[in-house]
């Protein structure tokens, strides 16, 4: 429970300076034209899980579960964001992320940071760090305030972990009947620390994404394509490509080395005011041992004046094989048998991470000021045999197949 204490000490701190600064900083360059605004979370995760650590997504360090029973590492951030209109049809965004990360702490990232030439009333292009627009909340994700809950379903969050892209991308509005639509296309790449000398890269992403709304409707379909690279696991696959054709052939068919990737995401929102329901899915099917995997989740919840109680189901499934027998052994000395069964056990250990869960969420939101939420969420999860989920940090000891319960209460601000 120090260690809880401790983290949460650290992050209060840490978001309280940084608003501070911010405040500071609005007041002396908005007589300029920069108009700053940010939005933060102050949150407290509990998990009884002893033996693997929960996790809000694939480049999040989690620390609630095995590292403590409490934690505001999972879902605390501070993000500050700059908008600059440099001329008529110019303008610019800078946004910088704080938030627990997998190698720097608290260490802030640049989310976005793109510029911008209106072309006409409805037509732009952009060029920079954009925000990924595949997922239906993936554009504004990060932003706790804007979300009905903690944060978003982690069964297809994490399926598809990348926020944002450095690239350009074309955006045109336009309208047919009472739908209002907007298309737009993206082209650029990702680069992401994810261990100590282990980057994972996405080259070449080429994607679609259109939304169309009615009133309180909106749908958005989105697609696309790329080719992934991460020097994960390198020396396992190395021992592979050297015990024989059958490792040979497993290293090519698992290892993440330039490997295409594509993504298909449809998600629903209808929002009355008075009552909401989302629904998302999302399916990813990659040449690698991220194999072919989908995710999605159905949500409602009905406000009364500044309460919003809402409920979530949600899923996350491989369709292609989590586990292999590895090279073949027979006929090979004692010492060749051991390692091949260590190459076995470390190749089955990386697929078993493709997530296999579900889960039920009850929360309560309570809107206290025109700028600030807190939340009440409790999820009931649910990891299959044979997957780790999205858990991280799990340990020796960890059995799947039993409930897990995760409490959040979450402090969400706009500024």
């Amino acid at each position: 429970m120090p260690f809880a204490v401790d983290s949460l000490r650290r992050a209060a701190a840490l978001l309280c300076l940084l608003v501070v600064a911010t405040m500071v900083r609005a007041d002396e360059l908005s007589p300029s034209g920069v108009r700053l605004s940010g939005f933060g979370t102050l949150a407290y995760v509990h998990s009884n899980e002893r033996q693997a650590d929960f996790s809000a997504g694939a480049f999040n360090a989690g620390a609630a579960g095995a590292s403590g029973a409490w934690s505001a590492e999972v879902d605390s951030r501070l993000g500050l964001q700059a908008d600059w209109r440099l001329a008529p049809q110019w303008s610019a965004v800078v946004q910088l992320v704080s938030e627990r990360g997998l190698l720097n702490g608290y260490a802030p990232q640049v989310e976005w940071a793109n510029l911008k030439y209106q072309l006409s009333p409805d037509l732009n292009l952009r060029l920079g760090r954009i925000a990924l627009p595949l997922l239906l909340v993936g554009d504004y994700r990060k932003a706790g305030y804007a979300l009905p809950w903690v944060r978003p379903p982690v069964e297809l969050y994490t399926a598809i972990p990348l926020t944002s892209s450095d690239g350009v991308d074309a955006s045109y509005r336009w309208t047919s009947g009472d739908l209002s639509h907007v298309t737009q296309l993206f082209y650029g790449h990702a680069d992401r620390a994810i261990q100590p000398q282990v980057r994972a890269k996405a080259q070449a992403m080429t994607g679609l994404s259109h939304t169309a709304t009615s009133g309180p409707l909106t749908l958005r379909l989105s697609a696309m394509s790329t080719r992934v690279s991460a020097n994960l696991a390198a020396e396992l696959f190395t021992a592979l490509r050297q015990s024989g054709p059958d490792g040979a052939a497993l290293a090519q068919r698992y290892a993440i080395d330039d490997a295409r990737t594509s993504a298909v995401a449809l998600g629903i929102s209808y929002d009355s005011c008075d009552w909401f329901v989302n629904a998302e899915v999302a399916s990813l099917i990659s040449h690698s041992l991220l194999g072919h995997r989908s995710g999605g989740y159905l949500s409602g919840g009905l406000r009364y004046g500044d309460w919003t109680p809402y409920l979530g189901y949600a899923a996350a499934r491989p369709h292609s094989v989590t586990s292999t027998t590895g090279p073949q052994l027979t006929g090979r000395d004692a010492l060749s048998r051991a390692a091949g069964l260590r190459m076995n056990a470390g190749l089955n250990y990386l697929l078993s991470s493709v997530p296999h869960q579900h889960s039920l969420t009850a929360g309560l939101r309570w809107d206290v000021a025109s700028n600030s939420a807190v939340k009440l969420q409790y999820e009931r999860l649910m990891v299959v045999s044979g997957s780790r989920g999205t858990l991280v940090n799990t340990q020796p000891g960890f059995l799947a197949g039993h409930a897990i319960g995760v409490l959040s209460v979450a402090v969400d601000f706009v500024f």
